[in-house]
């Protein structure tokens, strides 16, 4: 991998890197001074693309990142860095946003120490992160973020939350349901769930980014992560419920929080509306996954139960009239 940009260095005749914020295995993360608007900073995510693959992956991958670039440009939310360019620079790809002040989640963390941050300021960040993977995910095509964790949510001075580093984003092309990964990874291993570990699949959905979610709510309630999908898959009883961590944690909160960080995909939320309701207690998760779990015969009995009982009360009255 090329080493990172130089302070001082200028692209596109506009941007002034200023410092490097964050490194990653593709690229790093640069903040800079924006030439042409005066006192605007910006984010600008670097992704290098491997040259040592045929021209032909080369120009895929460049053409990939385009598609990504181009829909997350038209993407507009308070709770989302707003994406305003993107270009290729000596082989090197550039996605620009706004550079988003503030702390991540992961450094208050860091600095509450052993304490623990109350339920009630932690669901209010819940339910702006929610507010944007709904957006994300009602989009045309659906946006996945894919690496959800606490140091890519940011908090501002103003008290809102960001969803940030769209650094593993990909569409969802709703067609057929495959999904096209734009810029790759894998996301964090703390936070990622198991169908998520095959690289680039067709197994990953929204309920793949929920699942990073509860996990990050997980780790806001109590102080630390929660084991990761392959240590549960190994030892399915790893997992611990929150409210016995965290005796403040609502039951509510609680099981929607395991709720979201069940293994397989088809038992989490369907989506962030259903979880939301969940953590507001509006919503019971055992009694959702009992109706999803129950044989189809026995929810066709329930739904035509009168019925069935008529028929039954006949069928016995014809019998002991026909004994008489």
């Amino acid at each position: 991998m090329l080493p990172p940009l130089a302070k001082g260095t200028i692209l596109r005749d506009r941007y002034i890197i200023s410092d490097v914020v964050g490194k990653g295995g593709m690229g790093s993360v640069y903040r800079a001074d924006d030439a042409r608007l005066p006192g605007r900073q910006c984010a600008i995510k670097e992704v290098q693309i491997d040259p040592s693959v045929p021209s032909e992956a080369v120009a895929q991958q460049q053409a990939q990142f385009l598609q990504e670039a181009s829909i997350l440009a038209q993407l507009d939310h308070p709770n989302l860095p707003k994406v305003s360019d993107f270009f290729n620079h000596d082989g090197r790809e550039y996605l620009v946003m706004d550079y988003v002040p503030g702390k991540d989640l992961r450094e208050i963390l860091d600095e509450v120490g052993d304490e623990l941050l109350e339920e009630e300021v932690i669901l209010d960040w819940a339910m702006q992160i929610l507010d944007a993977l709904s957006y994300l995910h009602e989009n045309d095509p659906p946006v996945l973020h894919r690496d959800i964790k606490p140091s890519n949510i940011k908090l501002t001075p103003d008290n809102r939350i960001k969803l940030v580093d769209f650094g593993l984003a990909k569409l969802l092309i709703t067609d057929d349901m495959r999904t096209i990964t734009i810029i790759q990874g894998r996301g964090t291993e703390l936070y990622t769930p198991l169908e998520q570990y095959g690289g680039e699949t067709d197994h990953t959905d929204i309920r793949s980014d929920l699942f990073a979610f509860g996990a990050t709510l997980y780790t806001l309630l109590i102080g630390a992560p929660p084991p990761s999908a392959k240590e549960r898959f190994l030892r399915p009883h790893l997992l611990q419920p929150p409210r016995d961590l965290n005796k403040n944690v609502s039951r509510a909160v609680s099981d929607a929080v395991l709720w979201a960080l069940e293994m397989h995909p088809d038992r989490r939320p369907t989506d962030s509306h259903v979880l939301r309701g969940a953590l507001l207690g509006e919503i019971s998760p055992a009694q959702l996954d009992q109706q999803d779990l129950e044989p189809e015969w026995i929810g066709a009995l329930r739904e035509n139960r009168f019925t069935l009982t008529a028929v039954v009360l006949l069928f016995i009255v014809a019998i002991i009239l026909t004994i008489t």
